[in-house]
């Protein structure tokens, strides 16, 4: 916004200043980032070349947010905004730091920085009823499933909780879970690690700021969630000799499922409307 309110003042790009940037979450499943093309649109409306613009854009963002993420051009003329390894830790942290209801999760989405809007509740899919009712119990089941393994790790030491205090169940670290290296790089480094925090932050993305122009099918996303965590869970072990030679990643990967916890009961809860169960 600052570079483009010096660049132009036409008002068929006030929409922008309503938060309307167009961006959209990668799909890249080696990376976080996120894609706009805004260029191109600001190019369209000012009959200005994009290339000027698109290079002008980049180089601020870098210049005033390098720390935060990294910015690369990609043809025809899209803004590439890869978040950083920090970036994505201190995200993780603030997800499993205590913060257990959608009604403060406004400070867990990386897409845009717009207030909740509860009045974006989407209706339910229309499955047949006893479809529905089995997915259903599949997330409720990879919930009561990540529960049940964060209560193990903390009886055997692994990780440490804080105790609730409260009648809702959370499961908080009591110390700091160890994201990064000592080169300040995430210690994910399997596909199905990436796949996850991936499926966290779209989710995340869509609860915190919803897209009033398109439909979230709850169902569809929490199960898409729920396959890739069965996925970590198979291929990214936690227990035995990851336990035993690299504690640190063992504690990071238990941070991922603390977060899905918190994500899949913020579903169940708030938006399915039923109950996230402890255990099954």
């Amino acid at each position: 916004m600052n570079f483009l309110s010096v660049y132009t003042k036409d008002e068929k790009i006030l929409w922008i200043k309503k938060g309307k940037v167009p961006l959209y979450q990668g799909t890249d499943g080696k990376k976080i980032l996120y894609i706009s093309s805004v260029a191109l649109q600001i190019s369209a409306a000012d009959n200005s070349k994009v290339m000027p613009i698109v290079s002008g854009i980049a180089a601020h963002l870098s210049t005033t947010c390098g720390e935060i993420f990294n910015v690369k051009i990609v043809p025809p003329a899209l803004i590439h905004i890869e978040l950083t390894d920090p970036t994505l830790a201190a995200w993780l942290d603030n997800l499993t730091g205590g913060v257990a209801s959608l009604e403060k999760m406004g400070d867990w989405g990386l897409g845009r920085g717009e207030e909740f809007l509860n009045s974006c509740l989407l209706p339910p899919a229309s499955w047949e009823r006893e479809n529905k009712n089995q997915l259903l119990f599949d997330i409720q089941y990879t919930h009561a499933r990540c529960c049940s393994l964060i209560q193990l790790a903390d009886r055997e030491g692994l990780i440490k909780l804080k105790k609730s205090i409260s009648d809702d169940e959370s499961f908080i670290p009591a110390q700091p879970i160890p994201w990064l290296d000592c080169e300040q790089k995430l210690r994910f480094h399997q596909p199905d690690e990436v796949r996850l925090i991936h499926q966290l932050v779209k989710m995340v993305d869509d609860l915190v700021f919803p897209d009033s122009s398109s439909s979230v099918y709850w169902e569809t996303a929490a199960v898409k969630l729920s396959k890739a965590f069965d996925s970590f869970w198979c291929n990214c072990r936690i227990w035995g000799e990851v336990k035993t030679n690299s504690p640190e990643l063992a504690q990071a990967r238990l941070g991922l499922l603390i977060a899905t916890q918190l994500v899949l009961r913020s579903v169940l809860e708030t938006k399915l409307g039923v109950f996230a169960p402890l255990e099954l």
